[in-house]
C-alpha cells in the first residue's frame, strides 16, 4: 500500500498527472472534490461558514456561492485562515476515510491524494511519498489566461496568493517538470509508475 500527496500550484499540470497516473491504476481521492462534498447544502460546514460570513455566500438554491465567499478571503489572510479552521478539519477527516476505503479494497492500491495546498496546510507528515508538478509561474500565468479565460492581473494575484515554488519544491520527493508537452510530462509519470510498482 502506497500512500502519495500530488501537489502544485495553481495551472502547474498537477490534475493532468493525476489523470495519467489513475489510467495507469492509482485510486486518486481530490482533495478539491472533498471540499465541495464537505460544504454542500445541509452540511455542518456550510452551516458554520454561513454563521461566520454571512448569508451572503449562499445561492439562493441554498448551494455555497464560491465567488463571493472568496472575494471575502481572497487577500485577507485572517479571513483565509478563518474559513480553513472551519473547512480543513472535515476535509482531513473524509480523505482519512476515503484512504482507508481505497486501502481496505486493495491492500496493494497506489492511492493519490491531489491536494492543491499540502504546502499551506503542512501536511507532510503521513505521505510515502510527496510528488509536485511544477511549471515556471509566467507559464502558469499564460495558461491561466489561454486556457481558464483569466485576465493576466488575475492570474498573477492567484499565484502570488500562493505559497512560493521554492517553498513547495522543498516539500518534494520527485518533482515531474510540466514545462514541455504532454508526451513530456507522460514519461515523467511511467517512470513514477515503475518506481511505485517497484
Amino acid at each position: 500500500m502506497t500512500l502519495l500527496a500530488l501537489t502544485g500550484g495553481i495551472a502547474s499540470g498537477k490534475s493532468t498527472i493525476a489523470t495519467m497516473l489513475a489510467e495507469r491504476g492509482a485510486v486518486v481521492v481530490d482533495a478539491d472534490a472533498i471540499v465541495r462534498d464537505v460544504q454542500s447544502p445541509g452540511s455542518p460546514v456550510l452551516a458554520a461558514i454561513v454563521a461566520e460570513f454571512g448569508g451572503d455566500v449562499l445561492r439562493p438554491d441554498g448551494s455555497l456561492d464560491r465567488p463571493v465567499l472568496g472575494a471575502q478571503v481572497f487577500g485577507h489572510p485572517e479571513r483565509l485562515a478563518t474559513l480553513n479552521a472551519l473547512v480543513h478539519p472535515a476535509v482531513r477527516e473524509e480523505s482519512q476515510r476515503r484512504f482507508r476505503a481505497a486501502f481496505d479494497a486493495d491492500a496493494d492500491a497506489v492511492v493519490v491524494y491531489d491536494v492543491p495546498l499540502l504546502a499551506e496546510s503542512r501536511g507532510t507528515g503521513e505521505w510515502d511519498l510527496v510528488v509536485v508538478a511544477h511549471a515556471p509561474a509566467e507559464q502558469r500565468v499564460q495558461r491561466l489566461v489561454s486556457q481558464r479565460g483569466f485576465t493576466e492581473a488575475d492570474a498573477r494575484a492567484r499565484i502570488a496568493a500562493q505559497v512560493g515554488d521554492d517553498e513547495r519544491l522543498a516539500l518534494a520527493d520527485v518533482v515531474i517538470d510540466t514545462a514541455g508537452d504532454v508526451d513530456a510530462t507522460r514519461r515523467q509519470v511511467d517512470d513514477l509508475w515503475e518506481r511505485l510498482r517497484a
